[in-house]
């Protein structure tokens, strides 16, 4: 069995910056678990999934991505769960909401993919720069920081990304592009 997740990752240089943010958070606030992962906006939670069947589950994605369309995103400002976890914020589109409802339900219909807690709350999509790592303590000093900071992009996003846990990272395991786009 492995981990896995199912997120749109933005594109490079806006990884870029995110990662420098994510750097200044492990160097300044002694938080550099969001290290662990590309940025991203997480789609379907962490599940585990049996190595044997992957070709089952990557088949399963490039068919649902491939009836998808490409997906404007617009990042802005920052944004928090505190006490714990600051973020790019990540403006709500009916689009992406519809994405990620159609996302889940075609995973746990197709695949038996269930995440119990997603189901309970509503989708909240987000780019973590600061993770759970982070004290309380330097919580409360980082945020008036980033509270009001300023920052806006806007791409469009015309893939899935499926990534995988080595056991101490999350790493990119395949991509699936929209209306079966080939990049």
């Amino acid at each position: 069995m492995s981990r896995f997740f199912i997120a749109l990752l933005a594109p490079q240089d806006i990884q870029d910056y995110a990662n420098e943010i994510k750097r200044y958070f492990a160097d300044r606030y002694a938080s550099s678990g969001a290290l662990k992962s590309p940025p991203h906006i997480t789609l379907q939670p962490p599940f585990e999934w049996a190595d044997a069947n992957l070709p089952q589950l990557e088949a399963s994605l490039k068919e649902f991505a491939t009836g998808q369309q490409p997906l404007a995103i617009t990042l802005r400002g920052f944004d928090a769960f505190a006490p714990r976890v600051i973020y790019i914020n990540v403006a709500i589109s009916q689009e992406l909401l519809t994405l990620q409802a159609d996302l889940m339900a075609y995973t746990e219909s197709n695949l038996g993919i269930v995440d119990q807690v997603s189901k309970t709350r509503p989708f909240a999509p987000h780019l973590t720069v600061a993770f759970r790592d982070l004290t309380k303590q330097n919580f409360k000093a980082a945020w008036p920081e980033f509270e009001k900071r300023q920052l806006h992009f806007e791409f469009t996003t015309n893939k899935l990304t499926l990534l995988l846990h080595d056991g101490k990272r999350w790493n990119i395991k395949s991509e699936f592009g929209f209306l079966a786009t080939e990049e």
